[in-house]
């Protein structure tokens, strides 16, 4: 019994949308397909999920229970960085990286800033209607919420969520992340050129539509 609801099944009943394949929730948990395919299989045999031309929750209380129990968790193990990524796919509503983690999403993981694990901000757009909504998700977790990154010592630990609020929210999608456009992010990169450079040349040599015309030195390069 208690093997079925490890983490990796908590996950996927969670992430999973309706009429998804297993290789799509394998994506938003960023976890290998072999892996998720073991714990749907578990899932199924339980009568958790179906699977229907795609994955469908058999009783959508289910979703709100393993939440609960996953914020529960959480008052004990705080979440890691890699979870925190993972944590807004369990919201149940639209978001994308933004800023810094638009970098790191469209170079495909290929540029990271260095960024102090003892303080560390995660950048994600959201639609204003929602901005309470995630408030009170991320308070389940015990993340921090702000509208811009506050110092380390008004925390009490190494993760909050900036939030940026849109009108609007159309996600591109890469590689299973939702981040702003490819164009959004280049022109922050552009604000932050000294920063971004090397990630600009990057971007430059995967997109053959780009044109970026950067100048690049590998001993340039940001740190990973």
């Amino acid at each position: 019994m208690y093997e079925l609801f490890d983490e990796t099944a908590a996950g996927v009943l969670l992430a999973v949308n309706p009429g998804e394949s297993i290789r799509q929730v394998a994506q938003h948990l960023h976890t290998p397909y072999e892996t998720i395919r073991q714990a749907v299989n578990r899932l199924e045999d339980a009568g958790y999920l179906a699977d229907d031309d795609g994955l469908f929750l058999t009783d959508e209380h289910v979703r709100e229970r393993t939440l609960t129990l996953l914020a529960t968790s959480a008052g004990v193990s705080p979440p890691s960085i890699e979870e925190a990524y993972v944590l807004p796919q369990f919201g149940d509503l639209p978001f994308a990286f933004a800023r810094i983690d638009a970098v790191y999403v469209w170079t495909q993981g290929g540029y990271q800033v260095g960024r102090d694990p003892d303080d560390y901000p995660l950048f994600l757009a959201v639609r204003e209607q929602d901005v309470e909504a995630w408030q009170v998700f991320f308070q389940r977790f015990g993340l921090p919420t702000a509208f811009e990154r506050q110092p380390r010592d008004a925390l009490d630990g190494p993760l909050q969520i900036v939030l940026d609020p849109r009108s609007e929210l159309r996600p591109d999608h890469v590689e299973g992340y939702p981040v702003v456009s490819r164009n959004e992010t280049i022109d922050f990169m552009h604000e932050h050129y000294a920063m971004f450079q090397s990630a600009l040349a990057m971007l430059d040599r995967m997109y053959d539509d780009l044109d970026l015309d950067v100048a690049y030195r590998e001993d340039e390069r940001g740190r990973m």
